[in-house]
């Protein structure tokens, strides 16, 4: 809808390896004023609707040149999941990741709609808000300035690293705010009672920027003193019941409270009804819950990568629900080749969602995992296992002719929300705090835990019809 996005061929700026203290450099995306270059922001730019053919971007079943993704439906109806990876997303070393978790009607529309429009509304506002500062008399960050003769460098260079993060920090702020402006107001999505959770990612060379929503989860893998490996999540899921979240929707008329049957899982409710029953404090779309305190203003986050930090898993709460932290970081650490790692932690979710929850419907499941070192299998690799290429082929990307519906071929009719309730008591553990240097929606309302250990059965909950048709009168 108007979005652009750079297209051009990675620069010639000098990159920077995890670990290495270097000032942050110009973003070149023809808005810093070089004389290298007279491209602006606009030459680099396609439409919206050129997106599947953008080289380095994978929304569907596969690999990259350092990730793989998988996803996989439920047996709730349709796939209401969607990641990508962008590698290039800019030209200097910044690959975009994300996992949107779509809830509702139409919670599958407003997925695929925020996975293709985000990215985009990011680079715009990352490019207006450069523009600003580079108009208000601030420099582009190309660490080209002179040291100090006091030693004073090391203060310019915290210095430049700090407007590089309130540069993303805004970004996001504004891109999530425009996203959930043009759900609002789009003419053929009806977001009303349908949304999205997003965790979207940006690695810019050693930097790591977040910013994410609801209840999908990120978290990394890195070796500790002992080289072992330990998992740091780097997310916080958004529930109702934190404290700060339940402060806010109370202020604003909403309800919170959890059903006498399932009394782990804490919902918003509207104030003059017992409807529509969100487990979670922020989501893009719900526009039915956003007078009542359910926000779409992202968290975010910074941190500084180390070359102790091996790969990022961002995952919907369908792997989260039935495998914790540790055993992600387990599954994706110890899988026989890199470019199968998504597919396995999908398939050892799908075998837990039967272990543990037999009687109920399994949840979609999305998974992205960026190998921090830019790396992925080598033939070798694979002949060393007595595997071919192109039976690992195969095996990572699942079925070849894959449709952006996760291999739906049709539409369900729209009818009630499924959801899946807990019929036993278990202790509700409170949500990991992020982890590291950081600077401090329901799918189909479907994502009531990302927690391990609740034993779920099948119910209903019935959301209020809102229909076009007049009564008779």
């Amino acid at each position: 809808m108007g979005g652009c996005v750079s297209t051009s061929s990675r620069s010639n700026c000098s990159t920077r390896s995890r670990g290495e203290a270097v000032s942050p450099t110009c973003f070149d995306i023809g808005c810093c004023g070089s004389n290298r270059t007279k491209r602006t922001f606009s030459d680099h730019v396609i439409g919206l609707q050129h997106l599947p053919s953008v080289p380095n971007r994978i929304f569907t079943n596969g690999k990259s040149r350092s990730s793989c993704i998988f996803t996989q439906q439920g047996r709730k109806g349709i796939n209401q999941d969607a990641m990508i990876v962008w590698e290039d997303f800019m030209p200097e070393d910044v690959t975009f990741c994300g996992v949107f978790d779509g809830h509702g009607p139409h919670g599958h529309l407003v997925a695929r709609k925020v996975r293709d429009a985000l990215p985009l509304k990011l680079l715009s506002s990352l490019h207006s808000c450069q523009s600003r500062q580079n108009g208000s008399g601030q420099t582009c960050f190309k660490g080209s300035s002179k040291k100090k003769p006091d030693g004073g460098d090391s203060e310019k260079e915290i210095s430049a690293e700090e407007r590089l993060t309130s540069l993303w920090r805004e970004a996001f702020m504004k891109s999530y705010k425009a996203m959930d402006k043009e759900l609002r107001s789009h003419p053929n999505l009806d977001c009303f009672c349908s949304g999205s959770t997003a965790v979207s990612m940006v690695k810019q060379g050693s930097d790591l920027f977040m910013g994410y929503i609801g209840d999908s989860r990120a978290v990394m893998g890195s070796k500790d003193s002992n080289d072992s490996m330990v998992a740091i999540q780097l997310t916080v899921d958004l529930k109702p019941d934190l404290p700060r979240e339940a402060e806010r929707i109370k202020k604003c008329k909403g309800r919170v409270f959890a059903l006498q049957d399932e009394p782990e899982v804490c919902r918003v409710w509207l104030p003059f009804d017992d409807a529509p029953g969100l487990a979670m404090a922020r989501a893009f779309g719900d526009f039915c819950l956003k007078e009542y305190g359910v926000i779409s203003m992202p968290e975010f986050s910074h941190r500084l990568l180390t070359e102790r930090d091996q790969f990022i898993v961002l995952a919907s709460d369908g792997v989260w629900d039935v495998l914790s932290n540790e055993e992600v970081v387990e599954i994706v650490s110890t899988a026989p080749f890199r470019s199968s790692a998504a597919r396995i932690l999908v398939d050892s979710a799908a075998r837990e969602w039967k272990l543990k929850y037999p009687t109920s419907k399994m949840d979609d499941c999305a998974v992205v995992c960026l190998f921090l070192d830019g790396k992925m299998d080598t033939e070798s690799d694979y002949e060393e296992q007595g595997f071919s290429s192109a039976t690992l082929q195969s095996y990572h990307s699942g079925n070849a002719g894959e449709s952006d519906d996760g291999g739906n071929k049709s539409e369900p009719s729209l009818q009630r929300n499924f959801t899946v309730r807990s019929s036993e008591e278990s202790g509700r553990l409170c949500p990991e705090e992020v982890e590291g240097n950081g600077d401090t929606v329901a799918d189909e309302d479907q994502n009531w835990s990302g927690l391990e250990g609740v034993t779920r059965v099948n119910s209903l909950i019935q959301l209020p019809r809102f229909s076009e048709e007049r009564p008779n009168q």
